[in-house]
């Protein structure tokens, strides 16, 4: 790949800067933990962008203690000369101009990640110092800002190697702007992880200065260490299936390999980026999947009457697809989801034809992928045998719903919520306290199956999951359809004990598994009912230990203190009062923050990998508020 002269001329500027302290969650998702990282992975991605272009191969991110950062490449450094148009240097405009950089300028990048290319100006904008320090044609160049205005000029403050080039910013996130300030080391270690194996060879190292911690990430191997690491916990079937094909300046990457277990987890990247949404380059690997393992099938003459399906094909298996494109389009500001028409194609035609070939090829990992999917669709038969009679058993209920729901009487979807209620003791008070119009009620008896040591026809014949996705209304897998959604929000309320934590644990694996688009478009949350109830004259809530330390040091004297085990010990107007009224209420928004760290959590926690299950425990015993 062919970059031209990288200098002033390469910056190209679309608007200002006024707008990001304004409006900071426009630009970087949020004023919370998920903004907060993502200034990190701003600069990173710069840095990235010169690794894309061939000319950084290590990058470095230092967590000082006072939670500034600093990150540092050994890329071509930034212009530095006199923008023609600005009349000021380059490195300045790219700081203070929103959508400025070289990303607009295709012969400088002609791949980059990046935020629309508002990443490092908005980086500035929202950080009370900015230093940035060049190594470029010999000289070290310096230049302090502040909340997105320059402090001092850009000024040469030493001598270096003439080949000897990089870039070197150090930010202080604005306390102004972020509720939170406190970077999380693991949040930042898989990220950065994630963009190690997807650029093969680029050496990104990690300091915490806070806790004397050192990490480097570097794989020679890429995708194939990518999809080993993601599989560590599950036993495979075959060696990881690689390729990599390039067409003008289109680079498709594509590792994949099969496990015994259930789940699929299927992961794409646009430019080093996540599109958890999937998008395009998703669809055509899928759509080619399905058709070659059918043709196989056909071939071979290996299954007696109809075809396999898309769930199928993907049952036990982890692929990731990593494509870099010149101009992607993204639906969405943070860019999850991939919307070039022209890549569907692309993707189909390449896998189809290296897939085709290999199986030819390796019959003996044909043989072992293909009768997985065989015995996946006998399952999905059985399911389909087992939902049948599930239905059946429900038909005298109203409309076909589960006997056990106590639905609302609103039809506005947007206005409706669903309790998922542990136990017909708490379901009972929940009846009681709800508001009949806006609020359904599904009770659970006891604990759900874990679905991650399940397949899925043993999952749907199970009563309770049946139960679920009948009154959720939007079906699972291929058949998934967001719009037959039947409420707004859907709320899981359980004990704050050890039961409570687990019943809660199995059903966001069920969510996670079977209706990940539910976590993506934010419908699932999580009802904080009060760990006590203080007593000095009228009632006082609290829901946590420490947040009842501060209220007793607060309130004083000889107050009665209760502790709340279970939901079915409120009273129906104290439910309503503290976990239901959604004036008074606490819930927590369920969202994935990595899938790819999501699936490995869930399979470690829900799985066979007990010794990681062990030391994830012991590691986060002391987050957990439990009453044991």
């Amino acid at each position: 790949m062919s970059a031209k002269k990288y200098d002033a001329g390469s910056i190209k500027v679309l608007e200002g800067l006024e707008a990001v302290r304004k409006r900071p969650a426009m630009y970087i998702g949020s004023t919370g933990k998920e903004g907060l990282h993502h200034l990190v992975y701003e600069v990173v991605d710069n840095s990235v962008d010169e690794a894309l272009a061939g000319y950084c191969t290590e990058i470095k991110v230092i967590i000082h203690k006072d939670n500034s950062i600093t990150v540092i490449d050994n890329g071509r450094g930034i212009p530095v000369d006199i923008h023609p148009t600005y009349k000021i240097p380059a490195v300045e405009v790219a700081l203070t101009k929103l959508h400025a950089g070289g990303k607009f300028d295709k012969k400088t990048y002609m791949i980059s990640g990046g935020l629309h290319g508002v990443g490092i100006s908005c980086v500035n904008a929202l950080s009370k110092k900015l230093v940035i320090r060049i190594k470029r044609d010999g000289k070290i160049y310096e230049q302090e800002y502040s909340r997105g205005n320059a402090k001092t000029k850009l000024k040469v403050i030493g001598k270096c190697d003439k080949k000897d080039t990089g870039t070197e910013v150090f930010f202080s996130p604005d306390e102004e702007i972020f509720s939170v300030t406190e970077y999380d080391y693991r949040v930042l270690e898989t990220r950065l992880r994630e963009i190690a194996f997807l650029n093969a060879g680029l050496k990104i190292t990690l300091i915490d200065e806070r806790k004397d911690k050192k990490e480097t990430f570097h794989y020679e191997g890429g995708l194939i260490e990518f999809v080993k690491w993601v599989n560590k916990t599950k036993d495979v079937l075959h060696k990881p299936i690689y390729f990599k094909r390039e067409d003008k300046d289109t680079i498709l990457e594509v590792a994949i390999q099969y496990n015994t277990g259930y789940q699929e987890n299927l992961f794409g990247f646009v430019n080093t980026i996540n599109t958890v949404e999937g998008g395009t380059h998703v669809s055509g690997f899928k759509t080619a999947l399905t058709r070659v393992i059918n043709d196989y099938v056909k071939k071979k003459n290996l299954l007696k009457g109809g075809s396999l399906t898309g769930d199928d094909v993907r049952e036990g298996l982890t692929a990731i697809i990593n494509i870099k494109i010149p101009n992607p389009q993204f639906e969405g500001q943070t860019k999850t989801k991939l919307g070039n028409s022209e890549v569907k194609g692309f993707v189909d035609s390449i896998t189809t034809t290296v897939l085709s070939e290999y199986f030819e090829e390796n019959p003996n990992i044909a043989k072992k992928i293909v009768s997985k999917v065989i015995e996946s669709a006998k399952a999905r038969i059985a399911a389909k045998k087992a939902r049948d009679l599930v239905r059946r058993k429900n038909a005298f209920s109203v409309g076909g719903l589960p006997g056990k729901l106590s639905d609302c009487s609103k039809k506005k979807r947007e206005e409706t919520e669903l309790y998922i209620v542990e136990g017909e003791s708490a379901g009972g008070s929940a009846k009681q306290a709800r508001n009949k119009e806006t609020q359904a009620i599904l009770p659970l008896k006891g604990k759900i199956l874990n679905i991650e040591k399940a397949n899925q026809a043993k999952a749907l014949s199970s009563e309770e999951i049946s139960n679920l996705i009948t009154a959720i209304g939007t079906g699972v897998g291929e058949s998934f359809d967001l719009n037959k959604l039947r409420y707004g929000k859907i709320i899981i309320m359980t004990d704050a004990d050890v039961d409570g934590e687990h019943i809660k644990t199995l059903l966001l694996t069920f969510f996670f598994r079977f209706m990940p688009q539910l976590i993506e478009e934010g419908k699932v949350f999580i009802a904080l009912p009060p760990l006590y109830k203080i007593r000095k004259k009228k009632d006082y809530y609290v829901y946590s230990d420490e947040e009842l330390k501060k209220e007793l040091e607060k309130i004083g004297g000889n107050v009665t203190v209760t502790r709340f085990k279970g939901l079915g010990e409120m009273s129906a107007e104290q439910l309503w009062e503290t976990t239901m009224n959604p004036k008074t209420r606490k819930l927590k928004k369920i969202y994935i923050e990595d899938a790819v760290e999501a699936d490995k959590t869930f399979s470690m926690l829900m799985g066979n990998d007990v010794d990681g299950r062990k030391e994830f425990i012991s590691e986060n015993a002391e987050l957990a508020n439990l009453d044991v």
